[in-house]
């Protein structure tokens, strides 16, 4: 699979709520089920993953518009966008190699489909009563009246299982012991 659209599952959620925590446990268990996973991470802020003083920083410091770095373990691209508009989600997926499932986190206002992670100690709303694309709330406490699965925060098997029913290629059956909380749609 390609990172098309059925194999998208974004996690998305407020600042805090746990998203990475979630995402970082889900890639091991998915791995280990045979899929090939790939993430999508959206920053709200400026970030760099080079340093000054080493030469791929220095080669875009001196202004080029891509800089690939490449080992024998992994290999990355740095692009800088200058003044073109951020790129949609899309458009990243597009550079993506094939894979089996891609995790996004963040981009809470594309269309693909989301798990909402929410924690309601928070007092947080729940994104998903303003955004349709939210398909499950995953949540450290039961959540009433989403209309929507409410899947155990702290279960990633029951997690990666929805997933896995919803955007995995060869889909195996959802383990019967997965629990879910009282009262999910």
């Amino acid at each position: 699979m390609t990172g098309g659209t059925d194999s998208i599952m974004g996690i998305a959620g407020w600042s805090g709520s746990g998203k990475t925590a979630l995402i970082v446990r889900l890639i091991p268990e998915l791995t280990k089920r045979g899929y090939r996973v790939a993430t999508v991470k959206h920053a709200h802020h400026d970030f760099d993953i080079d340093k000054p003083g080493k030469d791929s920083y220095e080669h875009r410091a001196a202004g080029a518009a891509e800089v690939v770095v490449s080992s024998a373990r992994r290999w990355a691209v740095v692009h800088e966008n200058g003044d073109a508009p951020e790129p949609t989600l899309h458009d990243l997926l597009a550079r993506l190699s094939p894979v089996d499932i891609v995790l996004v986190e963040g981009f809470k206002d594309e269309a693909h489909p989301k798990i909402e992670v929410h924690r309601p100690s928070t007092g947080a709303e729940l994104i998903c009563r303003r955004n349709d694309t939210v398909v499950a709330v995953a949540s450290d406490a039961p959540v009433a009246d989403t209309g929507l699965p409410v899947l155990d925060l702290n279960d990633a098997g029951a997690i990666a299982d929805f997933i896995v029913a919803r955007c995995g290629p060869g889909t195996p059956s959802p383990s019967p012991s997965s629990p879910h909380f009282e009262g999910a749609a």
